[in-house]
């Protein structure tokens, strides 16, 4: 049989798997393993399974998920993103939809902290809805606002998502983390602005909050200097060349427990949840590493890896084609994979075009993590509305995807902006270089 066929045969028994409900990590490595047992033999197989663990899970850099993840734990149980949320709706939340306003520059200073945009709507979530709700807030507003302001958590960094992306493409992890900051603050922006004006035209649909003195403003300050003590610590950090990024990670999970238990904000019981939500989350990516690089392996012996690389390069698509041929693409895959297993699957297809057109490895970095952020707000699977669904378990799924459709057009026009002005992420990047 052609292993071209057998290839194809594997992408079908992945997408079937995925269509029945099996969790997509354990999905991609049977098929993986499956198909490189009918490809090469037992043998062969059984040395795959064993060495790509140890392979691409001994990674060092891989140790900053970890880190990461527990810096973020510590922030949450801490109470330090309920300071930072508070903070800022003492000073946007007189505004038309001010609470909502103020749940998305929330979102991105705490994704700041985790990388994670699960994390994120999980926390901001449970701190928001509660306020929203006592000020009768349009459902479909707050949970769509939370929903999609959550995926700001892997654009804005430090990112997860930059991180694994970093490690398969060989890219510098500091310049992925500098080229995020302007799409991500351009992205929060379009988010308040919709809100903005969304409200202002029917001011039902979020009523203004309560007023606060500038007294109160000018103390609220304070609060925001966690946040922003950790985002300089760990960028200018790296920037500086002071640290690797896992030695970021490190210092940042330092700095939120020397500043908490300064504070006297944290205990033992909420240092042993941050601990096992923290030995969850990376489980599962983790699981999901090693099983995408199984399914790779497989797809890369077929040879139809190389195949569709070769197809794309010959349709001569030019850049801007090749690009909204990705965006299609990552709509498609949205629909049944989480962030990591679409990287997984197709950063080894793509980069070899991606290359061969000139694009820069830094920018498309940016560009596929905008594409993962659709793919976490739009239909069926929109892992951020699963979880907003679970904050929220009054209000229907598909009231949340209604809320989520504005800022899935928002997020479209940020990235036609990053794809007709390449330099909205690459020119902080060039100056700090």
């Amino acid at each position: 049989m052609d292993l071209i066929l057998i290839g194809i045969a594997g992408v079908i028994l992945l997408l079937v798997l995925l269509a029945i409900g099996v969790p997509i990590a354990f999905a991609m490595a049977f098929t993986g393993i499956l198909g490189l047992w009918i490809v090469e033999g037992p043998i062969p197989t059984m040395a795959h399974a064993a060495l790509i663990p140890w392979e691409h899970g001994r990674d060092f850099i891989f140790v900053a998920v970890p880190l990461f993840v527990l810096m973020g734990q510590l922030f949450y149980h801490a109470g330090l993103a309920s300071d930072l949320y508070e903070s800022l709706r003492k000073w946007v939340g007189r505004v038309p939809g001010g609470m909502a306003i103020s749940s998305v520059l929330a979102c991105g200073g705490f994704g700041a902290v985790t990388g994670s945009s699960i994390a994120t709507v999980a926390t901001m979530g449970t701190i928001v809805m509660p306020e929203m709700r006592r000020f009768k807030y349009d459902s479909r507003l707050a949970t769509g606002a939370l929903a999609a302001s959550g995926t700001l958590g892997i654009l804005i960094p430090p990112s997860l998502i930059f991180i694994f992306y970093g490690v398969m493409t060989e890219t510098s992890i500091g310049a992925l983390f500098i080229a995020g900051i302007v799409p991500g603050a351009i992205t929060a922006l379009m988010f308040s602005l919709i809100i903005l004006i969304r409200c202002a035209l029917n001011p039902a649909l979020g009523p203004k909050g309560p007023r606060a003195s500038w007294q109160e403003r000018i103390a609220s300050v304070s609060r925001l200097g966690p946040v922003a003590m950790l985002f300089v610590l760990i960028i200018g950090g790296i920037y500086a060349g002071i640290f690797t990024p896992t030695e970021a990670a490190g210092v940042g999970c330092a700095g939120v427990l020397i500043t908490t238990l300064i504070q006297r904000k944290l205990n033992w019981a909420a240092i042993s949840a941050a601990l096992r939500s923290t030995a969850l989350i990376s489980a599962m990516i983790f699981a999901i590493i090693i099983g995408g690089y199984v399914v790779a392996r497989f797809l890369a012996v077929t040879g139809l890896t190389d195949a569709l690389v070769d197809l794309i390069i010959a349709a001569e698509l030019g850049r801007i084609g090749f690009l909204i041929l990705l965006v299609l693409l990552y709509f498609v895959l949205g629909a049944m994979l989480d962030v990591f297993g679409m990287l997984v699957l197709t950063i080894p297809f793509i980069l070899p075009v991606v290359i061969e057109l000139g694009i820069d490895p830094v920018w498309f970095g940016v560009f596929v993590v905008i594409m993962a952020e659709l793919a976490l707000i739009t239909p069926p699977i929109g892992a951020n509305v699963f979880v907003m669904r679970r904050v929220a378990p009054d209000v229907p799924m598909e009231e949340i995807f209604r809320g989520v459709f504005p800022f899935v057009i928002g997020e479209l026009l940020v990235l036609t902006l990053l794809i007709l002005f390449p330099d909205l992420a690459l020119w902080l990047v060039e100056r700090m270089g």
